[in-house]
């Protein structure tokens, strides 16, 4: 499992594979997100360390949605999840308590989705996705290095399966024959209950380390999920936007680049258990607002 500390200086370390952006002068820091409902009109919620973490949700959080609605405000859900299909994760969602429509979720892999081509792509998934909703021919990658030297691209879904021996495979087909590589999940770690996993994007970036290899990153902080919100809210302005997250360099720094508002929670995430604002001032990353739990 990856530290605090490993994991901001890993996200550091790539910042200029980054969007850019504009941060506040400060952050405020708030006790509720009912405190800004005059200043907006959509809240864009982050999933794990804002809602759950891992499969527990997080206590409030659904009671909080309800009350944001209530005050005439629009609800979505923006996830670095690829793991699963557009319906499975509003299901999940649903199994933790968050009274959600479909329209309501959208998800990396949708964003990656849109995307691809006609290609056959080698996929890297969880056993239990069955690829279904692909909209090309797929191979299942494990450890046969035949179907990584056929596949015509790669589409990384879900590292729960991957292994430094699997991604030696990968990378010794990728530099014999280069080929696209679709990241559908950008994140390079993400809170669990016993701490934080590896997500697709850290072995993306391992690749990136080692050559320029054609990879593209979805998710926050890439623009192709925040454009699907913004086709969603549409009428709202950007500033009237508010991306709540527990990551500075997924959650702030990609909503801050269109120009939306941005709430840090500190408590379930990234951060819980350690200094936030020092975090801050040291990448320069300055949320307009910052509070323990939403």
């Amino acid at each position: 499992m990856l530290t605090v500390q490993e994991i901001f200086n890993r996200y550091q370390t790539v910042r200029d594979r980054l969007p850019t952006a504009t941060f506040a002068q400060s952050t405020i820091s708030i006790n509720s997100l009912l405190e800004i409902t005059d200043q907006i009109d959509a809240f864009v919620f982050d999933a794990f360390g804002v809602l759950n973490v891992g499969e527990t949700p997080i206590s409030g959080a659904a009671e909080r949605l309800d009350e944001l609605r209530t005050r005439g405000c629009a609800i979505r859900i923006l996830s670095n999840s690829a793991s699963y299909k557009h319906e499975d994760a509003v299901v999940k969602f649903k199994h933790l308590g968050l009274r959600l429509e479909p329209e309501e979720v959208i998800t990396s892999r949708d964003a990656a989705l849109i995307g691809l081509d006609s290609r056959t792509f080698g996929c890297i998934a969880a056993i239990n996705d069955d690829l279904s909703d692909i909209p090309t021919k797929t191979l299942r990658l494990g450890d046969d290095q035949l179907l990584y030297d056929q596949a015509e691209g790669f589409l990384f879904l879900s590292s729960a399966e991957w292994s430094a021996s699997r991604q030696a495979l990968l990378e010794r087909s990728l530099r014999d024959n280069p080929r696209p590589l679709v990241i559908a999940n950008a994140d390079i770690a993400a809170p669990r209950e016993n701490g934080f996993s590896q997500e697709p994007g850290y072995f993306g970036h391992l690749l990136l380390d080692q050559m320029e290899y054609e990879i593209q990153f979805f998710g926050k902080p890439f623009a192709e999920i925040y454009t699907l919100a913004e086709v969603s809210l549409a009428g709202i302005l950007p500033n009237r936007i508010a991306m709540i997250g527990d990551t500075l360099h997924t959650d702030i720094i990609g909503a801050a680049a269109r120009g939306w508002r941005t709430v840090l929670v500190t408590q379930d995430g990234m951060f819980a258990g350690h200094d936030a604002q020092a975090y801050c001032s040291s990448s320069l990353i300055t949320p307009d607002w910052m509070m323990k739990r939403i």
